[in-house]
């Protein structure tokens, strides 16, 4: 897995215009590929008096899943730079579609790769990213007299608490990066006596 990605904050649109055609981004995260597709179809919809609506989404924190369309544009002229700009950027999880309304000037194939790449450049900045990293998930069992002063210090260390559940001992779920995973186990030892039980659980991703 990876170690960490990017992706957008939220969903946004971005418009420019270069030799009188429109060009406008709408940029939006998608879990799946489903996702991606209908985020491109209700677009289409939506701009469908358009002279072409290009996209291009990255599915997996390892780019598992790359696919463009030029929609008509020249082959390699709208679609592929987009899908370039995107994985430069190491975005994942996200779908792009630019939206051109032609406007009677010819940019030619290498002002075309400029225009569609860009303006998905300029989008990611207007909209802004996040990155996420790979956390373990791991639960903490403490008994009740430790479990306040254990969380505060967790919460104190910028760790993240997910979840508290509390029963005849107190079991903390928290997330932490592979790389602490030893040190935070002696330093629970040392904060609870060596009474706390660790157990390290799966993996997920969360913003860093």
């Amino acid at each position: 897995m990876q170690d960490e990605y990017r992706t957008v904050a939220r969903a946004g649109v971005h418009e420019t215009e270069i030799n009188r055609s429109r060009f406008r981004c709408a940029l939006a995260p998608a879990a799946t590929e489903r996702e991606a597709q209908e985020f491109v179809a209700a677009v289409r919809k939506e701009h469908a008096d358009a002279t072409h609506n290009c996209w291009a989404y990255v599915i997996g924190a390892d780019a598992s899943v790359q696919k463009a369309s030029d929609d008509g544009e020249p082959g390699g002229t709208a679609g592929v730079p987009m899908l370039q700009m995107l994985l430069r950027r190491d975005m994942r999880y996200v779908v792009a579609v630019v939206t051109r309304y032609y406007g009677g000037v010819k940019l030619g194939a290498g002002g075309l790769i400029r225009a569609y790449g860009g303006v998905v450049g300029e989008t990611l900045d207007t909209v802004g990213t996040l990155t996420r990293r790979r956390f373990r998930l791991a639960t903490v069992t403490v008994d009740h007299q430790r479990a306040g002063k254990v969380q505060n210090d967790l919460r104190s260390t910028g760790r993240e608490v997910r979840d508290v559940r509390y029963g005849e001992e107190v079991v903390i779920e928290i997330a932490l990066p592979d790389t602490d995973v030893d040190a935070f186990r002696s330093w629970l030892a040392d904060a609870t006596a060596g009474t706390a039980r660790f157990e390290p659980g799966g993996e997920t991703y969360g913003d860093v």
